[in-house]
């Protein structure tokens, strides 16, 4: 029989730079959970206002074009929201917010469903940028690319190797 490290996979693997990655990416996760809830907040509590003329203030207050290219979108946007359905988009918030902090939770604990969860949900996206980077390519969609597959990949890796018999994960 032969044994599962003599590749050195299992021995090169650093597993206090190991554990610092999944809290690296635990951290970004729940900061984009975080960035949500306050997102939430703000929509909801934008409700409660003309919309149209807050956009117009912060337009002006940048100094901006109001028949500019950004400030048409920020106008265009501001038309929708009061007829948005604010349960939906509150529903789809709390799924998105869950999904993150709970992800942060599982591969701060170095979890293997936290593993699965992030290697899932980060890999769902990459058809999504793939096809933005190639129609509105750029180096910020090239980044976010790049850094989404190198976490998938990563998380990926964590998973296979604790389905190799004999290598310990940190």
């Amino acid at each position: 029989m032969t044994d599962p490290n003599a590749s050195g996979i299992g021995k090169s693997i650093n597993p206090v730079a190991t554990r610092r990655t999944l809290h690296a990416i635990a951290i970004f996760e729940a900061i984009k959970g975080l960035a949500a809830l306050a997102g939430m907040i703000g929509v909801i509590d934008l409700m409660h206002h003309d919309v149209r003329h807050l956009a117009i203030d912060l337009i002006g207050r940048f100094g901006q074009n109001p028949e500019g290219h950004y400030a048409s979108i920020v106008l265009h946007y501001a038309d929708l929201l009061p007829n948005a359905d604010v349960r939906a988009l509150a529903l789809l918030a709390t799924f998105y917010i869950l999904l993150r902090l709970s992800e942060a939770y599982g591969l701060w604990h170095d979890l293997a469903w936290g593993e699965w969860l992030g290697a899932l949900s980060g890999a769902l996206y990459i058809p999504f940028e793939v096809s933005h980077l190639m129609h509105r390519p750029s180096f910020i969609s090239a980044a976010v690319f790049v850094g989404n597959v190198v976490v998938v990949a990563f998380l990926a890796f964590q998973l296979w190797r604790r389905r190799r018999p004999g290598i310990a994960t940190p």
